[in-house]
């Protein structure tokens, strides 16, 4: 005889626990506690397994009969319910273990030490920043297209379009290896390139090779009231044309006055190799300059506020736009300044100021030159660009 929800209700309390069947292996337990419970006994495999479908009354009686119905349908197709179970809470495990950002870190900490300091840390931000608050939580074998490309459609909406693109890569990436460690089975960004907003490459802003007497005055005289390392800093990257975080980030066990050079190494390094900058005269003197007034052993460049940090990147721009060259000028704009100047004003050939500003070589015969071919070349070629910023400041100053 079945259930009423008026039995299931009134049912008393007992010294015993027993039941109350309502048909087909479905009852309710009542225990001396008075809690109820539903159970469904059945048939398979010569065995008599139960299970719980919940507590009465937040599990009502059509509810226990709907969960009795799906299960009865599960043994007429030959599966045996209470092992489904328990693989349905194996597979919710390990979907908890296996979140995107669980994967994401794994990846990220075994590819890390092959990276640039800057890559590793630019990748982490884009993963806690852009990824991780919308598809962290989700289990890598439950993220679909549709929530990657959402994601993605964020970013592009700040108009970082370069950044989606990146982060699209990031995340097909981490899939990919969930693919291979058994994680997951298929990519979701696969051909999702296709629903992205096309990219605008754009350069950074830089001054005319002619613009450079009227800059490096403007500079020295500092009149924008720059403090005196952040003075130098800007020196320094026009002379050496090195990437803003790799001068702002130099430490002194990397510069040898000495043999005037300044070895990057390859952690900090765009394109993960040891890269060698010819120091010249007067490259050396502002950096003896810095060591005299610097007390502090570890960074170069110390940050004002806390010297066991190094200068913020920002810096040199905030810099620049002090000294009137907002949208002009920017810390990278002096690599392509030294390309150009070095180019048309002193001849050099063009794989060997390409060298100098560490790419990645263009092709097999430029990848078959050895770096200390050019490192004699490099040392004259540094000096001269040195002596050429100097000539054309004194010049100018003569003019004016």
């Amino acid at each position: 005889m079945k259930l009423s929800n008026i039995q299931c209700k009134s049912a008393e309390i007992r010294e015993r626990a027993y039941k109350l069947s309502d048909g087909n292996g479905l009852y309710l337990e009542v225990m001396p506690s008075g809690k109820k419970y539903w159970r469904w006994q059945y048939r398979f495999g010569g065995k008599r397994p139960r299970i719980s479908f919940g507590v009465y009354p937040e599990v009502a009686l059509a509810e226990a009969r709907e969960q009795r119905d799906a299960n009865r349908k599960l043994l007429r197709d030959g599966i045996d319910p209470a092992r489904k179970r328990r693989q349905e809470k194996l597979r919710q495990t390990a979907n908890a273990a296996n979140t995107f950002r669980a994967l994401g870190d794994e990846w990220y900490d075994l590819n890390k030490d092959g990276w640039a300091t800057r890559t590793a840390a630019d990748i982490r931000a884009c993963l806690d920043k852009n990824i991780y608050p919308a598809l962290g939580n989700i289990p890598v074998t439950e993220l679909e297209a549709p929530d990657v490309l959402a994601t993605i459609r964020r970013i592009e909406a700040r108009g970082a379009t370069f950044l989606s693109r990146r982060a699209m890569q990031y995340i097909g990436r981490i899939c990919r290896y969930a693919i291979a460690t058994g994680r997951a089975a298929r990519d979701p960004t696969y051909k999702l390139s296709e629903a992205l907003k096309p990219h605008k490459s754009t350069h950074f802003a830089s001054i005319e090779v002619h613009e450079i007497p009227e800059f490096v005055q403007a500079l020295r005289s500092n009149k924008a009231r720059l403090f005196r390392s952040t003075v130098l800093a800007v020196e320094l990257i026009m002379l050496t044309f090195v990437r803003t975080s790799e001068l702002v980030q130099a430490k002194w066990s990397e510069i040898d006055l000495d043999e005037g050079r300044w070895l990057i190494p390859a952690k900090r390094m765009k394109m993960g190799k040891d890269h060698i900058v010819p120091l010249s005269r007067q490259a050396q003197q502002y950096f003896r300059e810095l060591r005299q007034i610097s007390i502090y052993p570890e960074y170069v460049f110390p940050h004002f506020s806390d010297p066991r940090k190094h200068m913020s990147d920002n810096t040199i721009l905030r810099a620049l736009e002090r000294l009137g060259y907002r949208g002009r000028m920017t810390g990278h704009g002096f690599r392509s300044l030294a390309m150009s100047a070095i180019k048309e004003k002193l001849g050099y050939r063009h794989e060997v100021i390409d060298r100098q500003l560490a790419h990645q070589p263009r092709s097999s015969i430029d990848k078959a030159y050895d770096r200390a071919q050019f490192i004699d070349e490099r040392k004259v070629m540094m000096q001269e660009w040195a002596d050429y910023i100097d000539e054309v400041v004194r010049k100018h100053l003569e003019r004016s």
